[in-house]
Protein backbone atom coordinates (compact mmCIF):
# COMPACT_ATOMS: atom_id res chain seq x y z
CA UNK A 1 0.00 0.00 0.00
CA UNK A 2 1.17 3.50 -0.84
CA UNK A 3 1.34 6.32 1.72
CA UNK A 4 1.94 9.93 0.72
CA UNK A 5 3.58 12.19 3.31
CA UNK A 6 3.98 15.97 3.38
CA UNK A 7 6.82 17.94 5.05
CA UNK A 8 6.61 20.80 7.52
CA UNK A 9 8.51 23.96 8.33
CA UNK A 10 12.26 23.84 7.73
CA UNK A 11 12.10 22.23 4.27
CA UNK A 12 11.99 25.56 2.41
CA UNK A 13 14.66 26.70 -0.07
CA UNK A 14 15.05 29.63 -2.48
CA UNK A 15 13.78 28.59 -5.92
CA UNK A 16 11.21 26.14 -4.53
CA UNK A 17 8.34 25.51 -6.94
CA UNK A 18 9.82 27.45 -9.88
CA UNK A 19 10.18 24.32 -12.02
CA UNK A 20 6.50 23.55 -11.43
CA UNK A 21 5.48 27.12 -12.38
CA UNK A 22 7.62 27.06 -15.53
CA UNK A 23 6.53 23.63 -16.77
CA UNK A 24 2.85 23.24 -15.81
CA UNK A 25 -0.15 25.37 -16.75
CA UNK A 26 -2.07 23.91 -13.79
CA UNK A 27 0.75 24.86 -11.40
CA UNK A 28 0.89 28.43 -12.81
CA UNK A 29 -2.85 28.80 -12.35
CA UNK A 30 -2.67 27.57 -8.73
CA UNK A 31 0.32 29.76 -7.86
CA UNK A 32 -1.37 32.86 -9.30
CA UNK A 33 -4.55 32.02 -7.38
CA UNK A 34 -2.42 31.84 -4.23
CA UNK A 35 -0.88 35.27 -4.92
CA UNK A 36 -4.42 36.64 -5.23
CA UNK A 37 -5.67 34.99 -1.99
CA UNK A 38 -2.63 36.05 0.07
CA UNK A 39 -2.58 39.61 -1.25
CA UNK A 40 1.13 39.55 -2.10
CA UNK A 41 3.27 37.73 -4.67
CA UNK A 42 4.57 34.85 -2.62
CA UNK A 43 5.89 33.36 -5.86
CA UNK A 44 8.47 36.19 -6.09
CA UNK A 45 9.77 35.28 -2.60
CA UNK A 46 9.73 31.54 -3.29
CA UNK A 47 11.47 31.72 -6.66
CA UNK A 48 13.90 34.60 -6.19
CA UNK A 49 13.75 35.84 -2.60
CA UNK A 50 16.41 35.46 0.08
CA UNK A 51 16.81 32.83 2.80
CA UNK A 52 15.76 35.55 5.24
CA UNK A 53 12.53 36.18 3.29
CA UNK A 54 11.68 32.50 3.41
CA UNK A 55 12.37 32.25 7.15
CA UNK A 56 9.48 34.59 7.97
CA UNK A 57 6.73 32.37 9.36
CA UNK A 58 4.05 34.15 7.30
CA UNK A 59 6.03 33.22 4.16
CA UNK A 60 7.54 29.87 5.16
CA UNK A 61 4.31 28.09 6.00
CA UNK A 62 2.28 29.02 2.90
CA UNK A 63 5.37 28.49 0.68
CA UNK A 64 5.88 24.89 1.84
CA UNK A 65 2.13 24.23 1.66
CA UNK A 66 1.96 25.56 -1.91
CA UNK A 67 4.97 23.57 -3.11
CA UNK A 68 3.49 20.37 -1.66
CA UNK A 69 -0.13 20.67 -2.79
CA UNK A 70 0.71 21.98 -6.25
CA UNK A 71 3.24 19.19 -6.76
CA UNK A 72 0.56 16.67 -5.71
CA UNK A 73 -1.93 18.26 -8.14
CA UNK A 74 0.53 18.05 -11.06
CA UNK A 75 0.96 14.30 -10.46
CA UNK A 76 -2.57 13.89 -11.85
CA UNK A 77 -3.64 10.26 -12.17
CA UNK A 78 -0.33 9.11 -10.67
CA UNK A 79 -1.49 10.43 -7.29
CA UNK A 80 -3.31 7.43 -5.83
CA UNK A 81 -2.82 7.43 -2.05
CA UNK A 82 -4.07 4.63 0.17
CA UNK A 83 -3.34 6.88 3.15
CA UNK A 84 -1.72 10.28 3.87
CA UNK A 85 -0.02 12.13 6.71
CA UNK A 86 1.82 15.42 7.15
CA UNK A 87 4.41 16.60 9.64
CA UNK A 88 3.01 19.61 11.56
CA UNK A 89 2.24 22.19 8.84
CA UNK A 90 2.30 19.29 6.35
CA UNK A 91 -0.98 18.02 7.81
CA UNK A 92 -2.77 20.87 6.00
CA UNK A 93 -1.09 19.88 2.72
CA UNK A 94 -2.16 16.26 3.29
CA UNK A 95 -5.79 17.34 3.91
CA UNK A 96 -5.91 19.29 0.65
CA UNK A 97 -4.28 16.42 -1.26
CA UNK A 98 -6.86 13.93 0.06
CA UNK A 99 -9.73 16.36 -0.68
CA UNK A 100 -10.80 16.96 2.92
CA UNK A 101 -10.02 20.68 2.39
CA UNK A 102 -10.25 22.74 -0.78
CA UNK A 103 -7.03 24.34 -2.03
CA UNK A 104 -8.34 27.83 -1.28
CA UNK A 105 -9.54 26.98 2.25
CA UNK A 106 -6.31 25.12 3.00
CA UNK A 107 -4.21 28.11 1.98
CA UNK A 108 -6.33 30.54 4.00
CA UNK A 109 -6.02 28.34 7.09
CA UNK A 110 -2.26 27.94 6.68
CA UNK A 111 -1.84 31.72 6.38
CA UNK A 112 -4.08 32.28 9.42
CA UNK A 113 -2.06 29.64 11.32
CA UNK A 114 1.24 31.32 10.43
CA UNK A 115 0.03 34.73 11.59
CA UNK A 116 -1.51 33.35 14.81
CA UNK A 117 1.70 31.45 15.64
CA UNK A 118 3.80 34.55 14.95
CA UNK A 119 1.67 36.57 17.38
CA UNK A 120 1.93 33.86 20.05
CA UNK A 121 5.72 33.82 19.62
CA UNK A 122 5.89 37.58 20.12
CA UNK A 123 3.78 37.41 23.30
CA UNK A 124 6.34 35.29 25.14
CA UNK A 125 9.93 34.53 24.06
CA UNK A 126 10.26 30.76 23.69
CA UNK A 127 12.16 28.18 21.67
CA UNK A 128 12.80 24.50 20.83
CA UNK A 129 15.71 22.06 20.97
CA UNK A 130 16.50 18.74 19.30
CA UNK A 131 17.50 15.93 21.66
CA UNK A 132 19.48 13.10 20.07
CA UNK A 133 20.43 9.70 21.42
CA UNK A 134 18.15 9.40 24.45
CA UNK A 135 15.07 7.25 25.05
CA UNK A 136 11.78 9.10 24.63
CA UNK A 137 10.66 8.05 28.11
CA UNK A 138 13.78 9.61 29.68
CA UNK A 139 13.22 12.88 27.81
CA UNK A 140 9.58 12.93 28.94
CA UNK A 141 10.59 12.25 32.56
CA UNK A 142 13.13 15.09 32.65
CA UNK A 143 10.73 17.54 30.98
CA UNK A 144 8.09 16.75 33.64
CA UNK A 145 10.61 17.39 36.44
CA UNK A 146 11.44 20.97 35.38
CA UNK A 147 9.57 23.85 36.97
CA UNK A 148 9.13 25.69 33.67
CA UNK A 149 7.09 25.13 30.49
CA UNK A 150 9.04 22.44 28.62
CA UNK A 151 7.39 19.53 26.77
CA UNK A 152 8.12 16.94 24.06
CA UNK A 153 6.99 18.55 20.79
CA UNK A 154 8.09 16.36 17.85
CA UNK A 155 8.59 12.60 18.12
CA UNK A 156 10.58 12.52 14.87
CA UNK A 157 12.17 9.05 15.04
CA UNK A 158 13.55 6.74 17.75
CA UNK A 159 16.33 8.67 19.48
CA UNK A 160 15.33 12.02 17.93
CA UNK A 161 12.85 14.06 19.92
CA UNK A 162 12.36 17.84 19.75
CA UNK A 163 11.36 19.65 22.94
CA UNK A 164 9.57 22.98 23.17
CA UNK A 165 9.11 25.58 25.90
CA UNK A 166 10.21 28.77 27.61
CA UNK A 167 13.77 30.04 27.05
CA UNK A 168 14.71 29.11 30.63
CA UNK A 169 12.93 25.75 30.43
CA UNK A 170 14.80 24.72 27.28
CA UNK A 171 18.14 25.88 28.71
CA UNK A 172 17.66 23.85 31.91
CA UNK A 173 16.30 20.83 30.02
CA UNK A 174 19.27 20.76 27.62
CA UNK A 175 21.72 20.76 30.56
CA UNK A 176 19.85 17.97 32.35
CA UNK A 177 19.34 15.88 29.21
CA UNK A 178 23.05 16.03 28.34
CA UNK A 179 23.87 15.01 31.91
CA UNK A 180 21.45 12.09 31.50
CA UNK A 181 23.34 10.83 28.45
CA UNK A 182 21.87 12.61 25.42
CA UNK A 183 24.37 12.56 22.55
CA UNK A 184 23.34 16.10 21.52
CA UNK A 185 20.97 18.75 22.83
CA UNK A 186 20.77 21.37 20.10
CA UNK A 187 18.80 24.63 20.47
CA UNK A 188 16.94 25.27 17.18
CA UNK A 189 16.69 28.54 15.26
CA UNK A 190 12.92 28.86 15.47
CA UNK A 191 10.60 31.71 16.36
CA UNK A 192 8.95 30.07 19.34
CA UNK A 193 7.73 27.03 21.25
CA UNK A 194 5.62 25.30 18.61
CA UNK A 195 3.45 22.35 19.70
CA UNK A 196 3.50 23.41 23.36
CA UNK A 197 1.05 25.06 25.80
CA UNK A 198 2.65 28.41 24.86
CA UNK A 199 0.80 28.17 21.52
CA UNK A 200 -2.59 28.27 23.29
CA UNK A 201 -3.40 31.85 22.08
CA UNK A 202 -2.73 30.69 18.50
CA UNK A 203 -4.85 27.56 19.02
CA UNK A 204 -7.82 29.66 20.18
CA UNK A 205 -7.46 32.04 17.23
CA UNK A 206 -7.07 29.26 14.65
CA UNK A 207 -9.94 27.22 16.12
CA UNK A 208 -12.33 30.00 15.12
CA UNK A 209 -11.13 29.86 11.51
CA UNK A 210 -11.13 26.03 11.37
CA UNK A 211 -14.65 25.82 12.80
CA UNK A 212 -15.91 28.09 9.99
CA UNK A 213 -14.22 25.99 7.29
CA UNK A 214 -15.90 23.14 5.41
CA UNK A 215 -14.18 19.79 6.01
CA UNK A 216 -15.21 17.10 3.50
CA UNK A 217 -15.01 13.32 3.70
CA UNK A 218 -11.51 12.52 2.40
CA UNK A 219 -10.68 10.15 -0.47
CA UNK A 220 -8.43 8.16 1.89
CA UNK A 221 -7.59 8.10 5.63
CA UNK A 222 -5.26 10.65 7.19
CA UNK A 223 -3.10 9.86 10.22
CA UNK A 224 -3.12 13.08 12.25
CA UNK A 225 -0.35 14.55 14.38
CA UNK A 226 -2.29 14.90 17.63
CA UNK A 227 -3.42 11.25 17.85
CA UNK A 228 -1.34 9.29 15.27
CA UNK A 229 -4.57 7.43 14.45
CA UNK A 230 -6.32 6.74 11.14
CA UNK A 231 -9.12 9.30 10.63
CA UNK A 232 -11.81 9.79 7.97
CA UNK A 233 -14.59 11.54 9.93
CA UNK A 234 -14.71 15.29 9.08
CA UNK A 235 -15.62 16.33 12.65
CA UNK A 236 -12.72 14.35 14.10
CA UNK A 237 -10.36 15.77 11.46
CA UNK A 238 -11.43 19.27 12.49
CA UNK A 239 -10.91 18.60 16.21
CA UNK A 240 -7.46 17.06 15.67
CA UNK A 241 -6.45 19.97 13.45
CA UNK A 242 -7.31 22.43 16.23
CA UNK A 243 -5.53 20.34 18.89
CA UNK A 244 -2.42 20.12 16.70
CA UNK A 245 -1.03 23.55 17.67
CA UNK A 246 -0.52 22.67 21.34
CA UNK A 247 -0.14 18.88 21.05
CA UNK A 248 3.09 17.05 20.14
CA UNK A 249 3.67 15.78 16.60
CA UNK A 250 3.53 11.99 16.98
CA UNK A 251 5.48 11.28 13.78
CA UNK A 252 7.19 8.08 14.97
CA UNK A 253 3.82 6.68 16.05
CA UNK A 254 2.12 7.80 12.80
CA UNK A 255 4.63 5.94 10.63
CA UNK A 256 4.43 2.85 12.85
CA UNK A 257 0.61 2.88 12.62
CA UNK A 258 0.64 3.35 8.84
CA UNK A 259 3.02 0.40 8.47
CA UNK A 260 0.83 -1.71 10.79
CA UNK A 261 -2.14 -0.84 8.54
CA UNK A 262 -0.31 -2.03 5.41
CA UNK A 263 1.84 0.85 4.12
CA UNK A 264 5.00 -0.49 2.49
CA UNK A 265 5.96 2.42 0.19
CA UNK A 266 6.11 6.07 1.31
CA UNK A 267 6.25 9.00 -1.14
CA UNK A 268 7.30 12.43 0.17
CA UNK A 269 5.52 15.27 -1.64
CA UNK A 270 7.11 18.69 -1.22
CA UNK A 271 10.48 20.34 -0.77
CA UNK A 272 13.38 18.30 0.61
CA UNK A 273 13.67 14.70 1.77
CA UNK A 274 13.64 15.02 5.57
CA UNK A 275 10.63 12.73 6.03
CA UNK A 276 12.19 9.99 3.90
CA UNK A 277 15.18 10.00 6.26
CA UNK A 278 12.98 9.83 9.36
CA UNK A 279 10.80 7.05 7.91
CA UNK A 280 13.95 5.01 7.13
CA UNK A 281 14.91 5.20 10.81
CA UNK A 282 11.41 4.31 12.04
CA UNK A 283 10.57 1.45 9.66
CA UNK A 284 13.60 -0.05 7.92
CA UNK A 285 11.44 -2.58 6.04
CA UNK A 286 9.60 -0.02 3.88
CA UNK A 287 10.70 1.82 0.72
CA UNK A 288 10.68 5.61 0.34
CA UNK A 289 10.85 8.03 -2.59
CA UNK A 290 10.30 11.67 -3.48
CA UNK A 291 7.38 12.65 -5.74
Amino acid sequence: MKAYVFPGQGAQFVGMGKDLYDNSALAREMFEKANEILGFRITDLMFAGTDEDLRQTKVTQPAIFLHSVILAATLGDEFKPDMVAGHSLGEFSALVANKALSFEDGLRLVFARAQAMQKACEMEPSTMAAILGLEDTKVEEICRSIDEVVVPANYNSPGQLVISGSMKGIEVACEQLKAAGARRALPLKVGGAFHSPLMEPARIELAEAINKTTVNSPICPIYQNATALRVTDPDQIRKNLIDQLTAPVLWTQIVQNMVSDGADHFVEVGPGNVLQGLIGKIAKEVTTAGA
